[in-house]
């Protein structure tokens, strides 16, 4: 047991290491430059850019934050893309849930035309799960109707598509 604490502990000082050595200056002269970096106008968010929720399961896996809004698509403990979204005001209960349907193409709940549908979860006989409006649109649902669409960019709901096949976990964090 302790041979086993020691070896994950020492895994876990690995990867800190290698982040923290990842975000030292290349050389001791950038650390002092009187000239201030460059930023530029737009910024990709990256996996590190929004790191993944704390005890959010383990293996290949959807991540759901209900309080950020957004979704991670992990493989193993590498994040593959992090995305936000838009959901609806139906609420998926937090745990593990499993994809249980999918469609390439149909009409959401709100009457828009969808694609790469994925449905992992109900609450009150109203499924609940992922998909991109054909328009590409990411409209706020209307607070008075019942929806339960939780919505991204076309391109993101594709990699999803791919990603999440029948009966894989999708984790739904608080």
């Amino acid at each position: 047991m302790v041979t086993g604490l020691t070896a994950a502990a020492i895994a876990v000082i690995a990867v800190l290491a290698a982040q923290a050595s990842g975000s030292a200056p290349k050389t001791p002269a950038a650390a002092h430059s009187a000239t201030p970096p460059k930023k530029t106008a737009t910024v990709k968010p990256t996996p590190k850019t929004f790191p993944l929720p704390l005890h959010s399961g383990i293996g290949k896996r959807v991540v759901y934050s209900l309080a950020l809004q957004r979704v991670w698509l992990v493989d193993g403990t590498q994040v593959v893309r992090t995305y936000p979204v838009v959901a609806g005001n139906v609420k998926p209960s937090k745990g593990l849930h499993h994809v249980f349907f999918r469609r390439d193409v149909g009409v959401g709940g709100d009457g828009k035309q969808v694609e790469h549908t994925v449905l992992f979860a109900m609450t009150n006989g109203v499924n609940i799960g992922f998909s991109a409006a054909v328009d590409g649109s990411l409209d706020k649902p209307d607070p008075k109707k019942q929806n339960a669409a939780i919505r991204a960019s076309r391109a993101d709901t594709a990699a999803l598509w791919q990603f999440a096949t029948m009966g894989l976990a999708i984790e739904v964090m608080p």
